[in-house]
């Protein structure tokens, strides 16, 4: 796991802010946050993987927010937030700089690794429960439109027991065959 230094946060709104100006310096080279008017915003995601790795300190106010605490008030909000703090951290303890996804249902752009900063994102990963269902004209729709940006679209599955387990797609086509179909069910 990449070394992080030891940060300390204030939760503003839903949102972290960092105000160290040599922390937000480095977070951000390592591909953490927004940086808005000298200040670093973190994700609610980004949050939680600091929080777990125990390299930030968050407070409201003077209260000390630990990740128990802050993952139960981010799931009040946000249903899905499990689900994107798996994948994050999956994702992050591998090596690769992981941002927010835009659109088209991908919960995350994903750059190569050594490459954040140079290129664009490669990957957008959108996450999905083991045994969820997704319509299939759903699901092509996002892989043709991630496909045009010229980006490769990846599903990240959350096993039961939190397991990511990663699968990526290309584009697919269905063909309806009459003739075949029918001539299948002749005596």
């Amino acid at each position: 796991m990449e070394e992080t230094p030891l940060v300390n946060g204030e939760l503003v709104s839903d949102q972290t802010r960092i105000s160290q100006k040599n922390m937000v310096h480095e977070l951000d080279l390592k591909g953490f946050g927004e940086i808005e008017k000298e200040k670093l915003f973190l994700k609610s995601f980004e949050t939680l993987y600091l929080l777990y790795t125990k390299r930030l300190i968050l407070k409201s106010g003077r209260r000390q927010i630990d990740f128990d605490y802050y993952m139960n008030a981010c799931q009040k909000s946000d249903s899905e937030i499990l689900t994107k703090f798996l994948i994050y951290r999956d994702l992050r303890n591998r090596g690769y700089v992981v941002k927010d996804g835009f659109g088209f249902g991908s919960d995350f752009r994903v750059y190569e690794r050594g490459h954040y900063g140079e290129r664009g994102a490669k990957f957008l990963i959108f996450g999905l429960n083991e045994g969820r269902q997704e319509k299939m004209g759903h699901l092509q729709k996002k892989i043709e439109e991630i496909t045009q940006m010229g980006k490769e679209p990846i599903i990240a599955v959350i096993e039961r027991r939190g397991e990511v387990i990663y699968y990526k797609i290309n584009r697919m086509s269905f063909f309806e065959n009459k003739s075949r179909l029918e001539n299948s069910f002749e005596p």
